[in-house]
């Protein structure tokens, strides 16, 4: 299938069909990840959904390795630099 770029603002865009969209199961407002190959084409699919509960998992996880340190104005203070 042949599609025709057009310009959009300061960049170009093609259109997509909606038979493309639905066999893909995009819908208007989805986010898609594009990728050039080596060769120059272009690939697009589906973004993954943000998945919020698993995010707020692995930000508990790393903040529980992080150090308890002194903050930088506590340094400050104590070397007479605030």
């Amino acid at each position: 299938m042949k599609l025709q770029l057009a310009k959009w603002g300061n960049s170009l865009a093609v259109r997509l069909p909606v038979e493309c969209t639905r066999a893909a199961g995009l819908r208007e407002g989805d986010t898609v990840e594009a990728e050039v190959t080596p060769v120059g084409e272009i690939k697009l699919t589906p973004a993954p959904a943000f998945d919020k509960a698993a995010f707020l998992e692995r930000l508990g996880k790393l903040h529980a390795k992080m150090p308890i340190t002194t903050t930088t104005v506590e340094m400050m203070r104590q070397d007479d630099r605030y």
